[in-house]
């Protein structure tokens, strides 16, 4: 307990060893990772997180590493996640972004991280969220977070991130009203990058065509901004936004509400993880093989096994 009080300490001033530590806690699941998050909460809430998302190969890596660059000649510290597909033989990042991030990587101001999607389809692990919470308790200003381009299915960004960018690229023209039931309602703006390649305008137009079609959130418009991350073209707009986009969310309360909700989504995955872990003691474990030979013989079913265990917990 007395090495976790000066881990935590460490953290809480801003040590680089310490937070690298902190995260591996919570990332492999250490028996102390639970005290060590409740530790760090309540100093948690001054950090803005931005979430990054899109397609693969849009250039979210880039833009991430441009807007930290940006972001340190304000004098901000930045925490970057940057969750990568998860390795199927080691259970680790896969690609491991922070090599695209050589503009800031050697920067003391500046944390890289990369980890795991751990299956999650959201693009998000659990992990990287309680990772944030790291960093923000270690004093950073701003957090990014990149996530697995996995396409449609990183909605749970949303609930991370206080503004979330999509990246599309000028050949998403094509696709872009497949993806308005995913990506295209997540957005708070849009940033089509690569924009010096043919096809950029087209797929700005096709973009606000959709946008034309979706409800309005209390008074905010997500914008459509071009840019060529590579060359730094348009990262100033995009920080512009990002920061008319919290601006907006501060005026209107609902960074409040989704820093409520934030916690609120948080509190049911505890619940739920603490229940599974009571749940399944061996008594139940038991009870649950014993009956496995009557539903492959069809004696009884899935359903009439789920109630007896259930009533067993209740009990």
């Amino acid at each position: 307990m007395t090495s976790n009080r000066v881990l935590i300490e460490q953290v809480l001033s801003g040590n680089r060893v310490a937070v690298a530590r902190a995260i591996s806690m919570v990332e492999n699941e250490h028996r102390d990772a639970h005290s060590l998050l409740r530790s760090l909460y309540l100093k948690t809430g001054n950090a803005y997180r931005v979430g990054i998302t899109g397609p693969p190969g849009a250039g979210k890596s880039t833009i991430t590493n441009k807007l930290a660059k940006l972001y340190r000649t304000q004098e901000k510290r930045i925490g970057i996640i940057a969750v990568d597909p998860t390795s199927p033989f080691t259970g680790g990042a896969l690609l491991g972004d922070r090599i695209r991030m050589t503009d800031v990587e050697l920067d003391e101001a500046v944390f890289i991280r990369s980890m795991a999607s751990r299956g999650s389809l959201g693009g998000l692990s659990k992990k990287a969220k309680e990772a944030a919470d790291v960093l923000d308790a270690s004093g950073c200003d701003i957090i990014l977070m990149e996530t697995v381009g996995v396409g449609q299915s990183e909605l749970d960004i949303v609930q991370a991130a206080d503004t979330t960018v999509v990246v599309l690229v000028p050949e998403s023209g094509d696709s872009i009203q497949a993806m308005k039931a995913g990506l295209m309602e997540i957005a708070d703006f849009f940033v089509v990058n690569k924009a010096d390649r043919a096809g950029a305008e087209q797929a700005v137009m096709s973009i606000k065509m959709v946008l034309n079609f979706k409800p309005q959130q209390n008074g905010w418009s997500p914008d459509v901004i071009q840019t060529v991350a590579n060359d730094g073209q348009g990262i100033d707009r995009v920080a512009e936004m990002i920061a008319m986009h919290r601006s907006y969310l501060e005026k209107s309360n609902d960074l409040t509400k989704k820093r409520m909700e934030r916690a609120m989504e948080r509190i049911r995955e505890l619940v739920g993880e603490r229940l599974r872990v009571e749940f399944w003691n061996d008594e139940r474990r038991r009870l649950l093989e014993t009956q496995m030979q009557e539903v492959l013989a069809q004696k009884t079913t899935p359903y009439d096994v789920a109630d007896r265990l259930v009533q067993n917990f209740k009990r």
